[in-house]
């Protein structure tokens, strides 16, 4: 069997450190507010004006809202104001601009991407598919956040990225959005706090209840029995409330470009970074739709398999999965229920991929192994490479493997449809190997990627770049199946 032809295109998309979020500087102590603050107040009006000038000629252009945004962080400092003296909004702005920095997502890396259909297929030329791409951003201090592109792939298979703006912004929390007391009260018996102090808690609560009314049920529980922290774990209120941040929703500005939008971390379990986010449309049984993404949260001392939801790619929903099978990196959801259940790809142990199946979404108990590392380039390690693809003769799963040197390649198998446990052929050598020119990285040696889509039966596969850069490569799917064995 000869191997499939894989056609490197010119798309490449680099990191670019010019493009620059606008984020809350807080000092260490409140202390350090405090003195600051004060020295602020201590400068004439005329100063104060002067320094507005400064200020907005370096900045205002770099950002949208800017004026806003330093006008909320004042807000948010206000507290440590010794003095209930109406300031002027100059001096309010000023204050709000020392309390706020400029955050480089990309300044070390945009990588790991994962491409899906756009909501918007109109106005197209015949045969084209707009694409949204997702991709993971790392800058100071590897932090990894969650970035956008969009393109077109035409009917010739000629892809096409529209280039972004300089600007990015973040969503909006939405505090208030209800929780389900029924899967809150899953999550955490899961979690393993089943005990007297959430019976309480949750009891005081309805069947859906907001941040707000959680946290004066934790405030009345903890009256009544207390606080304690058996065996250095953390305490039920501190568990409750970080179950309950870690499960949000965040909203965009309307009219902003997708490219402008960035999921930065924002809750506990993730706020060292969101990584390797494998986005999939899903169709419901009712024919409906939705976007889903498994990434990786990190806090800075573990990974944490998470869920993401959203329609419109305006709204999302951050969800935490639980279950004894929630565990490592890369799982990956199939774009449909197989068999009446949810089912995905996993690798719970480093090492071999799994394949799970569940009757709830966010819930996984179980997993069944279907994929050792069996080649020389895949000894160290298995993984996916994305959510399976549906296709006449199989679900195509792209994978990863890891041999000699730490080198990274992405291979293929073909999973049955109906019972996706059973491998019905994978392919002996990589699909694809770093080139010479994609050898030298943030991580050498590496090529990665966190899905790919199916058009007019080419596959279309973004890839990283030695975790550095991301690249573009097209091949022919039935060149990718006749190829396995």
């Amino acid at each position: 069997m000869s191997s499939p032809v894989v056609t490197r295109t010119n798309v490449f998309i680099n990191p670019d450190r010019a493009r620059v979020l606008i984020r809350p500087f807080a000092p260490a102590t409140d202390q350090r507010i405090v003195k600051i603050i004060a020295r602020l107040l201590s400068l004439p009006e005329a100063d104060i004006d002067a320094l507005l000038v400064q200020i907005m000629r370096e900045f205002s252009e770099r950002h949208q809202r800017t004026k806003d945004q330093f006008l909320e962080r004042f807000e948010f400092v206000r507290p440590q104001l010794v003095t209930d003296l109406e300031l002027s909004e100059a001096r309010r702005l000023v204050i709000g601009a020392y309390f706020t920095h400029e955050y480089s997502l990309e300044s070390a890396a945009l990588f790991n991407p994962c491409a899906v259909p756009h909501p918007d297929q109109s106005d197209l030329p015949p045969g084209a598919l707009r694409f949204v791409l997702s991709l993971r951003a790392t800058g100071e201090g590897h932090v990894s956040s969650i970035t956008f592109r969009t393109g077109v792939v035409a009917a010739d298979h000629t892809i096409t990225v529209n280039p972004p703006t300089r600007f990015v912004s973040e969503p909006r929390s939405l505090p208030e959005a209800p929780y389900d007391k029924a899967r809150f009260s899953l999550q955490l018996a899961e979690g393993g706090f089943a005990g007297v102090f959430t019976r309480r808690t949750m009891a005081a609560l309805g069947d859906f209840f907001t941040l707000t009314e959680l946290r004066a049920a934790i405030a009345l529980t903890q009256n009544q029995l207390g606080l304690a922290e058996p065996n250095g774990h953390p305490a039920p209120p501190v568990a409750i409330l970080e179950l309950a941040l870690s499960n949000h929703e965040v909203r965009f500005a309307p009219g902003l470009r997708l490219s402008e939008r960035v999921l930065f971390p924002r809750s506990p379990s993730q706020s060292n970074g969101i990584e390797d986010a494998r986005f999939v449309l899903f169709k419901h049984d009712d024919g409906t739709s939705s976007y889903f993404a498994t990434y990786t949260a990190y806090d800075g001392r573990k990974t944490t398999p998470q869920l993401l939801e959203t329609e419109d790619f305006v709204d999302f929903k951050f969800i935490t999965l639980s279950g004894a099978a929630v565990q490592n990196k890369g799982m990956a959801l199939f774009p449909r229920k197989v068999g009446g259940r949810y089912a995905m790809l996993s690798r719970q142990d480093n090492e071999n991929i799994f394949v799970m199946f569940s009757d709830e979404l966010h819930f996984w108990r179980t997993a069944t192994l279907i994929l050792k590392p069996t080649y020389a380039w895949e000894f160290v390690q298995l993984g996916n490479c994305g959510s399976p693809i549906e296709t006449e003769r199989g679900w195509l799963v792209l994978t990863h493997g890891v041999g000699a040197m730490r080198k990274y390649s992405i291979g293929a198998v073909l999973l049955d449809l109906a019972d996706p446990t059973k491998v019905l052929g994978r392919l002996r050598e990589p699909l694809l190997t770093p080139a010479e020119d994609e050898r030298e990285g943030y991580v050498p040696n590496v090529v990665y990627s966190c899905g790919a889509i199916l058009h007019g039966g080419e596959l279309i596969l973004p890839y990283a770049v030695s975790d550095y850069a991301t690249r573009f490569a097209t091949v022919s799917l039935a060149a990718v199946l006749d190829a396995m064995t």
